[in-house]
């Protein structure tokens, strides 16, 4: 059975850091694409940055470009390290896979909310 479990939100003041994470099991490491989404509360879900296994290539948004970090422990956790977090970073973030054969998994999120 695929999961994916994030974990490392909470309540932060802006200016501030979190690192989410994100333990994949059930798949083999290199065998699919990971990336991060967000959603905001009345707002559609949209990707902050992605992975690809392939040739290592990282992808981020550009409202998150230059405050996000996204890494691996190359096993199994996926990392976002968010840095100058702002009030437009509040939303709950999700993890999702992609395998080769293009399968999709998703975590149940996890919430992040900065304050002014």
């Amino acid at each position: 059975e695929v999961q994916l479990v994030e974990s490392g939100g909470a309540l932060v003041q802006a200016g501030g850091s979190l690192r989410l994470s994100c333990v994949v099991s059930g798949l083999t490491f290199d065998d699919y694409d990971i990336a991060w989404f967000r959603q905001a509360p009345g707002k559609e879900r949209q990707g902050v940055s992605c992975l690809r296994h392939d040739d290592g290539l990282t992808w981020y948004g550009d409202s998150v470009k230059g405050r996000f970090t996204m890494s691996t422990d190359n096993a199994n956790t996926v990392y976002l390290q968010m840095d100058n977090l702002e009030p437009e970073d509040t939303a709950v973030y999700y993890c999702h896979a992609l395998t080769r054969n293009r399968a999709e998994y998703w975590g149940q999120g996890t919430q992040v909310t900065v304050s002014s």
